[in-house]
């Protein structure tokens, strides 16, 4: 031990390790269960998508980018998609696709409850919010160690570090939000008998959609940060292009894989934007 050091050691990460030994020995079937679950939703959206032909999805998702914001992000989705199917990369767009819409959609499906029940205990919000920080400030690198631990190769990693990276900013602005309502509007539905729930879901939860969406706009773009991280454990996607030709030194293959993928960020974003005007 060093003459410096005063205090012994912490067997920290004896500590961790010993802690996931026991989690894998007595929740292994909880695992194989999650990773069966998470393969079988990507694996089936990622064969409906395929079905049909590029340009059909194509001129799907201008339309939506056409009814969402205008018909300038439409023309943008057709020549920037087509741009992606002709450098020979729309399997790897459609599995991009497919791991940022199922880690969105179950981090709205647990953030949102939980930001919601912020709201309205502020012991829970004293309880939750450093458990955010710790999410948010933790290095992506390090969610990749216990998702393979717990869920070996492929595309089931990927998805839980992304949940886990992204997830943040979904529970903290729609407790924002809700927090955010003018508080004469929550007396007057008092003042009328409103129940909690009442109050929450056609007063609060509805004035507070735009935060609400903020975060979930934020969640996508996380999300889409984590694909070239999540390659690192297999999960396939437009991070598997840009990971080869960082390994392999290659700056033109670098540079189509990182142009799909804003390609992608954009639309998804504008989209996401521009669907909550709406």
């Amino acid at each position: 031990m060093d003459d410096t050091q005063i205090l012994p050691k912490l067997p920290l990460s004896d500590w961790i390790e010993s802690f996931v030994d026991f989690l894998k020995a007595y929740l292994s079937g909880f695992f194989d269960a999650v990773t069966a679950v998470l393969e079988f939703i990507a694996e089936g959206f990622v064969s409906l998508m395929a079905m049909a032909p590029p340009y059909v999805l194509i001129i799907l998702i201008a339309l939506l980018a056409w009814w969402a914001v205008n018909w300038k992000l439409g023309i943008f989705a057709v020549i920037g998609l087509g741009l992606i199917n002709n450098l020979g990369y729309w399997p790897e767009l459609v599995d991009t696709i497919s791991l940022v819409l199922i880690s969105v959609f179950i981090s709205m499906l647990v953030g949102i409850p939980i930001g919601i029940w912020m709201s309205q205990k502020n012991s829970v919000q004293s309880v939750i919010t450093p458990i955010l920080d710790f999410m948010q400030t933790m290095p992506a690198f390090v969610y990749l160690i216990p998702a393979v631990v717990f869920f070996s190769l492929g595309v089931v990693p990927g998805v839980v570090a992304t949940i886990i990276f992204s997830m943040p900013p979904t529970v903290r602005l729609t407790n924002l939000g809700i927090r955010q309502v003018d508080k004469e509007l929550i007396e007057a539905s008092n003042a009328y008998g409103s129940t909690t729930g009442q109050r929450l879901m056609k007063v609060q939860i509805p004035l507070a959609r735009p935060t609400i969406m903020a975060g979930i706009n934020q969640t996508i773009m996380l999300s889409l940060s984590m694909v070239v991280i999540a390659s690192m454990v297999g999960a396939p996607g437009l991070g598997t292009i840009v990971y080869r030709a960082v390994t392999q030194v290659q700056v033109g293959l670098g540079f189509e894989g990182g142009l799909s993928l804003v390609i992608l960020a954009m639309l998804l974003d504008r989209i996401s934007q521009g669907a909550n005007k709406k």
